[in-house]
């Protein structure tokens, strides 16, 4: 009897065998059929232009185990992925598990770029506002770069020529490769921890894309946004930008140029001190040249100081004079209102208030009465006129008259044209006194 299996434990064998056979491969293509569901996985179709295959790539990879995806794929990109090759039993379909994304070519790498700019800008990353201006003479430099390149040459021979005393800190890290991004952030975390650095310089020179792409980098770009220390970047040339530039507090165009930012010319800190220096001596001259006229004019003034004792001496009599007839006029003044307030006080008697108050109180009463009176009159008057309008256009005084009101049966509408009816039809007929019920045997319209 031959071995059976079942379709279930056919899929299983080929699952079993896919991923043994294959183990982990890398596998290029574009990017179709693209899908994100709740849960948060990615599934797409790889392809080329001969073939498909089915791949997906778990939440869990992309959180954690693939620090080079900073983009978010997109259908037609093209990709270099690092996965497994598997199976999914309960449609019989084998499959790409995807454990890590790179784009491929410059396209997908500025595709990345992009993609990262927008979002860093939509976090105020990139906020001027937020930015830190550098020292205007700063104690010590750090620069982080490679230590063999032409770039700290440079920056070492700029600062040297424009103010030698300024000391430079380097700390060296790769600037171009996968490990760049990790070595510039623990480079950064190390000036921080070293505390005596008043600004830091990334530098690197010009390169492609691919070159830059450390540049690019999301943490590195977070942990720029949060140092406590300005950060000047210079990556790359004049027409190069990178994340860095955007994030960092100034942008320089080379590395050169950040060496001129941030490090004053000597020679023009002098002159301008042996400017300040001169506008601070003749300033002082001018106005030791002034406190001499003062001087001489006070002088001038004060040749016989007795004459101004004189002066205040009669001054002060004067003044005592002054108080004097001020104190005698106010004491009369105030004897004159205690007697107004004492005449007052004998017309304002408790009982003389109540009598008054009384008799104010009667006359409100009276006139609230009659008030009340000539409203209830001029009421009635009204209602009588309103009854007599509302009897005059009720329909019942019209009946009164002899007039009737016919109505069309079943619907009860009033009829004010013969010709509404029609022979047979039934009437209902109001009077004054009564109900009419009949029925149309002869129709005249007149």
């Amino acid at each position: 009897m031959k071995n059976i299996l079942t379709v279930s434990q056919l899929n299983e064998n080929i699952k079993a065998f896919l991923e043994e056979a294959f183990g982990s491969l890398w596998v290029e293509g574009e990017v179709s059929n693209l899908r994100r569901p709740q849960s948060g996985h990615v599934y797409f179709t790889l392809k080329d232009d001969k073939s498909q295959i089915r791949a997906v790539y778990f939440r869990q990879y992309g959180h954690a185990q693939n620090r080079a995806v900073n983009f978010n794929l997109e259908d037609g990109m093209k990709i270099l992925c690092r996965a497994r090759l598997s199976a999914y039993p309960p449609r019989g379909d084998y499959q790409l598990i995807v454990e890590s994304v790179e784009p491929q070519g410059v396209g997908a790498l500025q595709k990345a770029f992009e993609q990262l700019k927008l979002k860093l800008a939509a976090e105020g990353l990139f906020d001027e506002s937020l930015k830190k201006a550098p020292p205007f003479l700063p104690r010590r430099i750090g620069v982080v770069t490679s230590p063999t390149g032409s770039v700290i040459r440079d920056i070492l021979n700029i600062t040297r020529r424009r103010f030698p005393s300024v000391d430079i800190l380097v700390a060296p890290t790769r600037v171009q490769g996968n490990e760049a991004a990790p070595e510039i952030i623990s480079a950064l975390r190390h000036l921080h921890a070293y505390g005596k650095v008043d600004v830091i310089i990334i530098a690197r020179g010009g390169g492609s894309l691919e070159d830059l792409a450390p540049f690019n980098d999301e943490s590195l770009a977070r942990e720029i946004f949060h140092s406590a220390i300005p950060i000047v970047s210079a990556v790359g040339h004049e027409t190069d930008f990178t994340i860095c530039d955007f994030v960092a507090d100034l942008r320089a165009p080379t590395p050169s140029a950040a060496a001129e930012l941030v490090v004053p010319l000597r020679s023009d800190l002098q002159n301008r001190l042996q400017n300040l220096r001169k506008r601070l001596v003749a300033a002082q001259r001018r106005h030791l040249d002034d406190q001499k006229e003062l001087l001489a004019a006070l002088q001038a003034r004060f040749k016989d100081p007795r004459r101004f004792l004189m002066d205040f001496s009669i001054h002060l009599d004067d003044l005592r004079e002054r108080i004097q007839r001020a104190l005698t006029q106010n004491t009369q003044v105030m004897k004159s209102k205690l007697k107004h307030l004492e005449l007052g006080l004998q017309h304002q008697t408790p009982e003389r208030q109540i009598r008054e108050k009384r008799i104010l109180l009667n006359n409100l009463e009276k006139d609230a009465t009659q008030a009340w009176e000539r409203y209830l009159r001029d009421r009635r008057v009204r209602l009588t006129k309103q009854e007599a309008l509302l009897s005059s256009l009720s329909p019942l005084a019209v009946l009164q008259r002899g007039y009737s009101i016919t109505r069309r049966l079943p619907d009860g509408k009033i009829v004010r044209n013969a010709g509404w009816l029609t022979l047979d039809d039934s009437i209902r007929i109001q009077m004054a006194q009564g109900v009419i019920q009949a029925r149309v045997e002869k129709i005249r319209e007149e």
